[in-house]
């Protein structure tokens, strides 16, 4: 009964993982087709990404998205951390509710709805849309899933450690940084790639806020898919895929070294 049980689980993991990545395995299969169309394999050819290097537009874009990532996830990060220590270390302050739903309530607003929103502010303040737009839209997105991360960490720390720290003479600042921000290094680590992913993953926000000159990649594949699939297009994506692979398993191991050294 138990074997049974266990080789059942195992069917159930094995495919669960196939159902999640066989998708990805085959658009990065499909980069090295030498044919275009994606329904016919034409033999192993890297041209498609011999041809991408001469794709000014496809080039473009994913700098812009990159930068963009780069930059709102940066942001996004550091006020999440502000907000997670407000709510985390401040008390039952007067407005803590109403800035606790503000903070979260993008996890629950659709995000036509919140591009909607953003577009709208932008055309009342009169704000030109492009780059910095799309950064605010972005930052605005992801800031409450950093906030949620970061909250959850301090609300792990030991408070007495810092208040020990200001009984030596500390300030509330330098304790804060000295004692609780190395605990929840691994926790920032997180929280930013989360953000990043997410802002380098976005269609529906980049498309109310940003403007011509500043179209990120998920918004050049959309526009082209619909013209039909270009193996281009499918090697673009896996070297995506493989950089942010890799930056996930840099930060993993960075996470690791920071645990083992506080051990």
């Amino acid at each position: 009964m138990n074997r049974a049980g266990n080789a059942l689980r195992i069917a159930t993991l094995c495919a669960g993982f196939v159902f999640l990545y066989a998708p990805i395995v085959i658009l990065a299969a499909m980069s090295f087709n030498a044919s275009r169309l994606v329904s016919v394999w034409g033999g192993f050819s890297t041209k498609w990404y011999v041809a991408l290097l001469n794709n000014e537009l496809l080039l473009e874009s994913a700098r812009i998205s990159l930068a963009a990532a780069v930059l709102s996830a940066t942001i996004a990060t550091i006020l999440g951390l502000l907000a997670a220590v407000a709510l985390a270390r401040y008390g039952a302050f007067r407005s803590r509710l109403l800035f606790f739903g503000a903070v979260h309530a993008p996890l629950v607003l659709p995000e036509v709805v919140l591009g909607l929103a953003l577009l709208s502010c932008f055309v009342a303040l009169g704000v030109g849309r492009g780059f910095v737009t799309l950064v605010i839209g972005h930052v605005t997105l992801t800031m409450c899933f950093t906030t949620v991360a970061l909250l959850s960490a301090l609300r792990g720390c030991d408070p007495t450690l810092e208040e020990a720290a200001m009984d030596l003479g500390a300030t509330p600042v330098k304790a804060f940084v000295l004692v609780a921000l190395p605990q929840i290094a691994p926790a920032l680590a997180s929280a930013f790639m989360l953000a990043f992913t997410l802002s380098l993953d976005d269609l529906v926000i980049a498309s109310f806020a940003t403007g011509p000159g500043a179209t990120t990649l998920p918004m050049r594949i959309y526009s082209q898919v619909r013209l039909g699939v270009s193996p281009q297009i499918n090697a673009i994506s896996t070297l995506l895929l493989g950089f942010v692979a890799v930056a996930l398993g840099l930060s993993a191991l960075a996470m690791q070294a920071g645990r083992r050294r506080g051990l």
